[in-house]
């Protein structure tokens, strides 16, 4: 169950560039509550902070840091760096917390902030509830001898490159293979392609110029049309195309076709598991993930393990269940063996390393299980319409229709103010028929209640 919260949503808090609540005045004063609730014990505290390329960065950057110092923590800011970098970073430098400015696959006009605990894993809704409250009474400022230090640490993408390519082999390389790299002039636009140049790989980048504005614009893991037509153009083995902050990546085949993020999953759970290295005896996933996935793992003696929508909420669940696999089919994947975020370079190598090892062509690799048809509609209107008990009983009639042949997700948006219809079924035509039905009753219940 999650808890209701102001400013913090889904993933960390999110919203439009220089107006609440990312202006620089909320956003010192989030500082030095997040500062305060980090400070404990009486060692000099030190959060570490990154930020992908927008050109409100710098603004959400000094802000925050100026919150931080004042409160008596030093800083330490790494620049452009991938989201799992900063999670990275917070540990291995033993610092009291993390915070990563993005607003992920959005475009350059929002910005965000990711929070990371001192092991680098994201806060639970407790967590932030608490900043919150903290923010409703006195702060407590630092006297002048005891503020904080700001400091530049210029070797973070080096230890950043040096950590994921640690997670492979020694002598691993990737020699042979071509790879597009689409790095959505985000986060990733340096390290992925020095990464898969040190081992070997010839590759061909797309979206590595940065200006600030330009993030996620017609480019990256939302918009990979180039990078798939690259490939077919490059006659590469394989393309790669990552979000504004690098957390997630998405796949196209030789062909040019691209693979959903189920598909990754369903490849390193069959490998992991032939291996003898999958944990937990399944893997964690979100009620977005297709029902041929579930099928699949069961037919593996392995059970897929359901979370609500976002990948803390998938990270919460490996640690309880023990899974060292788990993600979204937006192409987030966690192996916890190695990091405690979605990161999408280290999901890239572990790929590239199982399609080098079996030598076969990724169209092949990458197409794991049948899915099964997936009809997806957004609808503008409130979510408070869900908790209509006309609203309740339409969901459940669609619901029982699909029962045993498909399932039906109906949620809020974590972020927008729309509602997401979802349904599965062996066949795509009752699927949709499904979803039409729901948002028409749904559209006809707001007619009613406005009127």
């Amino acid at each position: 169950m999650t808890i209701e919260r102001k400013y913090f949503g889904t993933d960390g808090i999110r919203g439009q560039a220089n107006r609440e609540p990312l202006t620089p005045q909320t956003l010192a004063r989030l500082g030095q509550a997040i500062g305060l609730h980090f400070m404990r014990g009486n060692h000099r505290h030190r959060v570490v902070i990154g930020k992908d390329t927008r050109l409100s960065g710098y603004m959400v950057e000094s802000a925050l840091a100026s919150g931080f110092v004042s409160v008596g923590m030093d800083v330490a800011t790494v620049g452009p760096m991938p989201t799992p970098a900063v999670a990275m970073l917070t540990r291995s430098m033993r610092a009291d917390l993390g915070v990563m400015i993005s607003a992920s696959h959005n475009l350059f006009s929002d910005n965000g902030i990711k929070l990371f605990d001192p092991d680098g894993f994201k806060l639970s809704d407790g967590v932030e509830k608490e900043i919150e409250n903290r923010l409703e009474g006195p702060l407590v400022l630092a006297a002048p001898p005891s503020l904080g230090q700001m400091v530049h640490l210029d070797d973070a993408i080096g230890r950043y490159v040096e950590f994921v390519k640690g997670s492979l082999p020694r002598h691993t390389q990737f020699d042979g293979l071509r790879i597009v790299v689409d790095c959505a002039n985000g986060a990733a636009y340096k390290a992925a392609p020095l990464v898969l140049k040190e081992l070997g790989a010839t590759v061909i980048p797309l979206a590595i110029f940065p200006n600030g504005q330009n993030i996620n614009d017609t480019c990256g893991a939302t918009a990979p049309q180039k990078m798939c037509a690259a490939v077919r153009q490059e006659k590469a083995h394989v393309g790669l195309a990552f979000d504004g902050d690098a957390d997630r990546v998405v796949f196209a085949d030789e062909k040019g076709t691209l693979v959903d993020g189920d598909q990754i999953m369903a490849l390193m759970a069959t490998y992991w598991q032939d291996e003898g290295l999958l944990q937990g005896k399944g893997v964690v996933a979100t009620h977005m993930s297709n029902l041929g996935f579930e099928r699949y793992l069961n037919l593996r003696g392995l059970n897929l393990i359901r979370t609500p929508i976002g990948d803390r909420y998938v990270i919460e669940a490996m640690r309880d269940t023990g899974c060292n696999l788990g993600g979204e089919s937006s192409g987030h994947v966690i192996l916890s063996d190695y990091a405690t975020s979605g990161d999408g370079l280290l999901t890239a190598l572990q790929v590239l390393l199982v399609l080098k090892l079996k030598q076969q062509e990724a169209s092949k690799m990458l197409n794991v299980f049948k899915a099964l048809p997936q009809v997806l509609k957004n609808v503008k209107l409130s979510p408070l319409l869900l908790e209509l008990a006309e609203a309740q009983t339409a969901i459940e009639l669609a619901r029982k229709k699909l029962e045993n042949t498909g399932r039906l997700l109906v949620r809020p948006s974590g972020t927008e103010a729309l509602i997401r219809i979802m349904a599965e079924a062996e066949d795509e035509t009752f699927a949709r028929d499904v979803v039409d039905s729901i948002a028409q009753t749904l559209t006809d219940l707001s007619k009613e209640n406005v009127a």
